[in-house]
């Protein structure tokens, strides 16, 4: 348990603070054709058409009925090409909601086999590193705070400098809770509202025009995106093993039924215990106490607070 709670100290602090690097599951989809910018300006909910070359942005992938497809990040390769990348697992939904409409749009849809290098941590530099091998992108990033760079390409692994400190999955969940970052199948479905998940203002464009499932975006918007849960982290008393977290639900006092539940989980070396997302009743204002069912060893103590937590 102590090597193992070093390991990730190690590969943590590489992520917040050194020169960190994580393999990042991605589906990768590319868009291209004669009609290629027109028709994802129709079908996404970011300005598509205003990205220059190598250019990227968060965009909401909705149904007609506004309920959530996909989060993905969108980055112009040309005048008529585009590269769609998402969580690893729901690129087939991604090709499927848009060949939906395509209908005679002269727009090509294509599965790339590429990958995702995350490099994070205050020791990178905005020259670090160079070009990709094979083609591929250098894309800026910024959640809350955490900043970084994603190698996405046909070959990403091999443009990481060889003195970079590859990170596990345990130290990169940490830091992905700690900075509020939803995923999809995790934080993020079909039930999900954008606005919830504090999707808005880094994935939606109000000034671009019309798109597929833009109304119930708008309509929210227009009341003050007033939703009835947020995206909140949850910090857990000491001791309390992280994996029990996931799936716990939470319960405030003096309120009857459930106000979360965790839906990701993590020990956060920079607080010392397990931590997890939760989207949470608005009913409930952080800082505040809550209990974490945790199965049958009965409720553990816990604190729900805004993001970020670091």
């Amino acid at each position: 348990m102590g090597e193992a709670r070093a390991d990730l100290a190690a590969d943590y602090q590489a992520l917040r603070h050194g020169r960190g690097a994580h393999l990042v599951p991605r589906d990768v989809v590319a868009v291209s054709g004669p009609d290629a910018p027109a028709y994802l300006q129709g079908q996404c909910s970011q300005d598509v058409v205003a990205l220059a070359p190598d250019q990227a942005a968060d965009a909401l992938l909705l149904a007609p009925d506004g309920k959530l497809v996909a989060l993905v990040r969108v980055t112009r390769v040309g005048p008529e090409e585009f590269v769609l990348d998402t969580d690893a697992g729901f690129g087939e939904a991604v090709v499927a909601r848009l060949a939906r409409f395509k209908l005679r749009s002269k727009v090509e849809l294509a599965r790339l086999d590429w990958s995702c290098v995350a490099l994070r941590g205050q020791g990178w530099t905005d020259d670090d590193p160079g070009p990709l091998p094979g083609g591929g992108h250098r894309l800026a990033v910024d959640w809350a705070g955490w900043r970084g760079v994603d190698l996405l390409g046909p070959d990403a692994e091999r443009a990481v400098p060889p003195d970079a400190h590859w990170s596990g999955t345990e130290a990169w969940t940490a830091c992905r809770i700690e900075s509020g970052v939803p995923v999809m199948g995790a934080e993020l479905d079909e039930k999900t509202i954008a606005a919830e998940a504090g999707l808005v203002e880094r994935s939606v464009s109000f000034t671009k025009g019309c798109y597929t499932g833009q109304e119930l975006v708008a309509r929210l918007d227009a009341r003050g995106n007033k939703v009835a849960r947020h995206l909140r982290a949850v910090v857990a008393g000491p001791g309390v093993p992280a994996p029990s977290l996931l799936g716990a639900t939470l319960r405030a006092p003096g309120i009857e039924r459930p106000v979360g539940l965790c839906t990701s989980a993590a020990f956060s070396p920079a607080l010392g215990t397990a931590v997890g997302l939760a989207f949470v009743h608005r009913s409930v204002s952080p800082p505040a106490a809550v209990e974490l069912e945790v199965g049958a060893s009965g409720p553990v103590p816990a604190e729900v607070r805004t993001l970020p937590l670091v």
